[in-house]
């Protein structure tokens, strides 16, 4: 999703749109260390989700937004988010970074992406494969917008870590339109195939929103969702093709198709899932995403996934696809993750798939509080265990604060997402100026019992920060 500035918000934010002249090539990347600052985190007697939480961004670093998180299977001490941002005053400027850790998540460094262009970048996501290997993929553009801009194009790219996200390869196109901004391609997400004995092992895929013309309230301008595959480890990617059946508008509201999140099963089965004018809209690949079936309705999304909020310039409750690739009693079972308000106010909902998607269990409502409180839970987001098979949730969480300020909760089900145990996070209550950009989505990643969520907060400056929990939980699926 993108903003009306060319950047990412439905309300002009402010962000840097060139580098520095020793910027514009794609070289080694700038390492800047973390401050590493930590918290002891307490949380529900008996949950056994003891945590820490770390400040991922150093000081002076601005505006880190749009997190994602992931961690390396062949060494879970090596983790890896990527958000957009900006650096220091007077120091290198670009909207892209990753931070990398290697021990767990307790300290980090940053890493400047290069960003030959200059284009406004953003919609960042970040996974592993079974090699060890991160991607990263994003949307850079310039021109949106614009009645005749300067310059004009935009496009979705990946770039590749082999060395646990210190230094990244040269961005490659997904789909890239030069000189022009319509089509525009917004909001990709992207998977990686880690299943040992699936017969698309290593695909890369990538699921998007195209907009004819992003914001046009022409009713001839529509959005579809787009996908591309890559087969040889992200060096280039297929011909995108269309796989929603039915589109939506192109407001970029609840009535545009938005919230594609890929996931593979444990055949190598492809499955999304997102939000429009239907509902909740799931889809499935059973060739390694060359072909897909017929879209099915899944559920409805009462309040749609556009929810304004006070407090925020934006908010959104699109969904999230995952699957349960571990050997537990819940292997295969399809998760889709979203807030809607059908119990009256703003809360997560989870629900299961089964047989490959074919039969759905009903939505469980995961946050503790009363239904119906008029206290919000927001951007949540979704990551199941492929070793123990627990379905993780994060998501800002308004049921224990004042006015509007947030806290941070992960939620956490071992029994295939039937029942969640609610742990607060220890991030003190923060509210931010509605100017403030604060993205889309948190970030999570979960692996052999350790869970790592990451969100951006305001200090009291008024400036988002970056923090990131760490937990460990023992045990495996019950």
């Amino acid at each position: 999703m993108v903003s009306s500035t060319p950047g990412f918000g439905r309300r002009p934010v402010a962000l840097p749109l060139v580098l520095s002249a020793a910027l514009r090539v794609v070289a080694p990347c700038l390492l800047l260390l973390a401050s590493g600052e930590r918290a002891r985190g307490q949380t529900a007697a008996g949950s056994g989700g003891e945590h820490e939480v770390v400040r991922i961004t150093e000081p002076g670093f601005r505006s880190p937004a749009e997190v994602s998180v992931a961690i390396n299977p062949t060494d879970p001490d090596n983790v890896v988010v990527v958000s957009l941002g900006r650096g220091p005053p007077g120091g290198p400027r670009t909207t892209n970074y990753a931070y990398a850790s290697r021990d767990g998540g307790r300290s980090w460094t940053t890493i400047l992406h290069p960003n030959p262009q200059g284009r406004t970048q953003g919609d960042d996501a970040v996974t592993f494969d079974a090699r060890g290997r991160a991607f990263h993929s994003y949307i850079s553009f310039e021109g949106i917008r614009i009645q005749r801009p300067a310059r004009a194009w935009n496009g979705i790219f990946v770039t590749r870590s082999d060395d646990g996200g210190l230094t990244w390869n040269d961005p490659v196109p997904v789909v890239d339109h030069i000189n022009t901004v319509k089509p525009f391609e917004d909001k990709p997400w992207l998977v990686t195939d880690n299943v040992q004995d699936s017969p698309h092992r290593d695909n890369v895929y990538v699921a998007w929103t195209r907009f004819d013309v992003y914001g046009s309230r022409n009713p001839n301008d529509s959005t579809q969702i787009l996908f591309s595959r890559s087969v040889d480890g992200g060096e280039s990617f297929s011909v995108p093709i269309r796989i929603s059946d039915s589109g939506g508008n192109a407001v970029d509201s609840d009535d545009t198709v938005e919230g594609a999140v890929p996931a593979v099963g444990p055949g190598g089965e492809v499955y999304v899932a997102w939000a429009g004018p239907r509902g909740i809209v799931f889809d499935r690949s059973l060739d390694g995403g060359w072909t897909f079936g017929t879209d099915r309705v899944i559920a409805d999304n009462p309040g749609g996934w556009d929810l304004p909020v006070p407090g925020l310039a934006r908010h959104n409750g699109m969904p999230v696809t995952a699957v349960d690739l571990s050997s537990g009693a819940h292997r295969g079972t399809v998760y889709v993750n979203w807030i809607d308000e059908r119990d009256g106010d703003m809360d997560v909902w989870v629900m299961a798939g089964e047989d490959g998607g074919e039969s759905w269990k009903p939505p469980v409502r995961v946050e503790a509080d009363p239904p119906g409180t008029s206290r919000p839970q927001l951007f949540t987001w979704l990551a199941v265990d492929p070793v123990d098979g627990s379905v993780n949730v994060v998501f800002l969480d308004r049921g224990r604060t004042e006015g509007t300020s947030q806290g941070v909760t992960l939620a956490r089900s071992t029994d295939g997402g039937q029942s969640f145990s609610v742990l607060p996070i220890r991030q003190a209550p923060f509210r931010c100026p509605e100017t403030v950009f604060y993205g889309d989505y948190l970030g999570l990643a979960a692996h052999g019992g350790r869970v790592v969520a990451a969100w951006p907060h305001c200090l009291e400056s008024g400036e988002l920060a970056l923090s990131a929990a760490v937990f460990r939980f023992g045990g495996r699926e019950r």
